[in-house]
């Protein structure tokens, strides 16, 4: 088996073989190409150099003899002395440096002549001979030589010329042939390359393409694709080991469908078996499963778009749970939904709750919709308060008499008392207010709970709202020894509030404030702006509250254990609570064991 390591390594080895020719063929050439110009520059051109100097030196020589001729002996006796040793360096250079067949014989030759030619000198540059003897010498004996060194060195330069002519021109054939196989080893490394390229597309790029589609057919849920191997390297392998991943998806595909079937199965009938109404929805608002009382109370049954039911509660609610990624619970009465079934009234609380998936949880992929069948509750409700308000009624009357003769009696209109009986009637006064104060919070807390106490805002300055709900407790706060500070700014913006109401607000909160701090101790009532809202705050220097009774503090008829029977029912802070968010508005706790308590509210700027 050819893997595709052992074809690429074909591949591959098969360029740098041919790679490697070229470059020792070129190589090769240019040391061929580099010996031819070394003959033309070296050898051939020395010797045509040697025969130019020995041509110049003994044309000079001539001009001394004649000179000497001429009657210029100094003249000419100079050239033939400075000329001659030139002659011979010239002859020993060519001499030294025969390349050719028959130059050697010329160059010896030349020798011989100049030898002669020396030795004929004096007899043409004596001058006790007369000069027809010279003139004769001259042209009888040394001109012919003159000119036959001449005619030698001529040839012999001649010779090498052609030479270097002939040496250019293999140069040029050599590299003529050179070219031609350079051209073809580069035709044929293009060729190898091609054959390569198209091999290696063969071999790899076209199963890995296949492989790649697959991948894509696998993403678009296509499992029951089947890859074939063709071959026996690792891409026949891969495709293998792929077709063995794909018929495990299936199988696992396969199980899943089943448990998923088995699992939608059983949840349509818990939800059927589930007494409130609750539905499932996905992303777009459509309705997935649903239980029997969501589809008779609301119609909400799988397959409906619940923003088409026509609900204006509805979108909301799902968008903010989804947006916000949080559970969205309509936790006041008048966000109670209402339905009238078969004649009868039903009160439902709404609740949507994201379904997230992914590691973090933090992708949405629907939304549970609850609605709490609240009918009971709020018939429970409005049961009691039409209880509260009746006893409260019923109770205010007589005990108002009992108040007026306990004044009258203390005043002493019917007949003298004694101490003990003075005694026992101020305690039955403190007592009837006492339980005047209790059925007035009750009142309060109905009339809030029930609507029917509206809030009638007002802009209103912070250092006057907090200035006259702090003055009726100056002199209580005096007797207790127990500071009071206004540390509310004069530079904040008016608020929006009900100014009885938000005194009722700081009676209370100072009342309990002054109520659990020791002598000595200071109660502040400060206040900052926050975004779009202001925030008061009452703080003590009490004893504080456990940490595991603040979130409880707001709740109706609620006492933190431990507390004086006097200190009341636990009806103040939840109309407190009340009071604040019929403004719009948050009210929260904090408290120290040993440090004291703060308690903040918020009510909306004015605009």
């Amino acid at each position: 088996m050819i893997g595709i390591r052992q074809k690429l390594m074909l591949g591959f080895g098969g360029l740098l073989v041919v790679i490697a020719a070229i470059g020792v063929l070129t190589m090769a050439q240019i040391d061929d190409l580099g010996r031819a110009i070394d003959v033309i520059l070296k050898e051939n051109y020395r010797s045509v150099v040697a025969c130019q100097d020995m041509k110049e030196s003994i044309e000079r020589m001539d001009s001394g003899v004649l000179f000497t001729l001429a009657g210029n002996e100094a003249e000419g006796n100079r050239l033939i002395e400075a000329y001659s040793p030139r002659f011979r360096a010239a002859l020993d250079v060519e001499l030294n440096n025969i390349t050719l067949p028959s130059e050697q014989k010329r160059a010896e030759r030349i020798k011989a002549l100049f030898e002669e030619y020396l030795k004929s000198i004096p007899g043409v540059t004596q001058t006790s001979l007369p000069s027809q003897a010279l003139h004769t010498n001259y042209f009888s004996t040394l001109l012919p030589l003159f000119l036959e060194i001449k005619k030698e060195a001529q040839e012999i330069m001649l010779m090498n010329q052609n030479n270097m002519s002939e040496a250019n021109n293999a140069a040029r054939r050599l590299a003529a042939a050179a070219h031609r196989r350079m051209l073809m080893a580069i035709m044929f490394s293009a060729f190898l390359a091609l054959l390569f390229s198209y091999l290696a597309q063969r071999w790899i790029l076209k199963p890995i393409n296949r492989l790649t589609e697959s991948t894509k057919e696998i993403r678009r849920g296509n499992l029951d694709l089947v890859l074939e191997a063709g071959s026996r390297d690792e891409i026949g392998m891969l495709s293998e080991s792929f077709n063995e991943m794909t018929s495990a998806l299936r199988q696992l595909r396969k199980e899943d469908m089943a448990n998923l079937m088995r699992t939608r199965m059983a949840t349509q009938e818990v939800f059927k078996a589930l007494p409130s109404a609750v539905a499932v929805l996905d992303l777009e608002g459509r309705v997935e499963v649903s239980t029997e009382a969501a589809d008779r109370y609301f119609g909400l049954r799988p397959g409906v778009i619940a923003e088409d039911l026509g609900y204006e509660w509805l979108s909301p609610l799902i968008q903010k749970a989804l947006d916000e990624n949080r559970i969205i619970e309509s936790d006041t009465k008048s966000n109670y939904v209402q339905q009238f079934i078969n004649n009868r009234e039903y009160f439902f609380q709404p609740m949507a709750v994201p379904i997230t998936v992914g590691d973090k949880g933090m992708e949405p992929t629907g939304v549970a919709l609850i609605l709490k069948d609240v009918t009971l509750v709020r018939e429970q409700q409005e049961l009691k308060s039409g209880v509260l308000s009746t006893v409260s009624h019923q109770l205010k009357t007589p005990l108002t008499s009992l108040r007026m003769s306990i004044h009258l009696l203390l005043e002493e209109k019917v007949g003298a008392l004694n101490e003990k009986q003075i005694e026992l009637l101020v305690a039955a006064r403190e007592d009837s207010e006492r339980l005047v104060g209790i059925l007035d919070n009750i009142l309060d807390l109905n009339r809030i709970e029930s609507g029917r106490s509206y809030v009638s805002p007002e802009s209103v300055s912070p250092q006057a709202l907090v200035r006259d709900a702090i003055e009726p407790f100056l002199a209580e706060a005096r007797d207790k020894s127990v500071k009071i500070a206004n540390a509310v700014p004069d530079d904040l913006p008016d608020v929006m509030a009900d100014i009885e109401k938000i005194r009722h607000v700081f009676a209370n909160l100072l009342s309990n404030a002054i109520r659990f701090t020791s002598p000595g101790g200071s109660v502040t009532i400060g206040a900052y702006s926050e975004s779009n809202h202001l925030v008061f705050f009452v703080e003590d220097t009490g004893s504080g509250i456990p940490a595991q009774y603040i979130n409880r503090l707001f709740e109706p008829f609620y006492r933190v254990p431990g507390q004086d029977e006097k200190s009341g029912v636990g009806l103040g802070l939840a109309i407190v609570k009340e009071i604040i968010q019929s403004h719009g508005g948050e009210v929260s706790a904090e408290s120290e064991i040993g440090k004291g308590s703060a308690f903040r509210f918020t009510l909306p700027l004015k605009e």
